[in-house]
């Protein structure tokens, strides 16, 4: 078996649109309906875009936040991401979980680190910006510092604005209109 030449960034927002662009009727994570959905699993478990997607992760995180010494995935969409874009990068990652477990070590962050780091945010994709903004809480809260965070893609309905509130940038490798505009031709 060969590797297969790389993707372009046109390449693998077309993939992703082809695999993962659903339209119908969708309630999003922030309770907004939507007529087009970013079906994340149906990429993070496809290991030719997964790992491209993971590369462009660590890519950018390299570009707008040289600083960070570990990456951050919440769980469950983000994880995936967050390793992949680690092997890509050799930084290692933490998890973010949506709340402290109750059992074991009861950590909300799994995954070693020291006080002060710098830590990039990983996301799949973000609509409000309120969980990305939850995990940044998080991570502040363990003394950690978050300034940036990489997503997969921008849905373009307030992400942007409320992670600036919080002082950090978000850096989409794609945004939803760019994605829309992939969509195939109809006759």
């Amino acid at each position: 078996m060969t590797p297969a030449e790389p993707l372009t960034d046109a390449e693998l927002g077309a993939a992703l649109r082809e695999h993962a662009y659903l339209e119908g009727d969708f309630v999003l994570r922030s309770g907004r309906r939507s007529r087009h959905y970013l079906d994340k699993y149906r990429f993070e478990t496809r290991p030719d875009l997964l790992g491209p997607v993971g590369e462009r992760i660590a890519r950018a995180v390299a570009e707008h936040e040289p600083e960070a010494v570990r990456l951050a995935g919440p769980e469950l969409g983000a994880v995936p991401l967050a390793a992949a874009a680690s092997l890509a990068s050799g930084l290692p990652f933490l998890i973010v979980r949506k709340e402290a477990k109750e059992y074991g070590t009861g950590n909300r962050l799994e995954g070693v680190f020291e006080e002060g780091e710098c830590v990039c945010l990983v996301e799949d994709v973000v609509t409000s910006g309120g969980a990305a903004a939850a995990a940044i809480e998080a991570l502040r809260e363990a003394g950690l510092t978050c300034r940036t965070a990489v997503c997969v893609v921008d849905r373009e309905e307030g992400g942007v604005d409320a992670l600036a509130r919080v002082a950090v940038r978000l850096r989409p490798l794609f945004r939803a209109s760019e994605l829309v505009g992939l969509a195939k031709p109809q006759h």
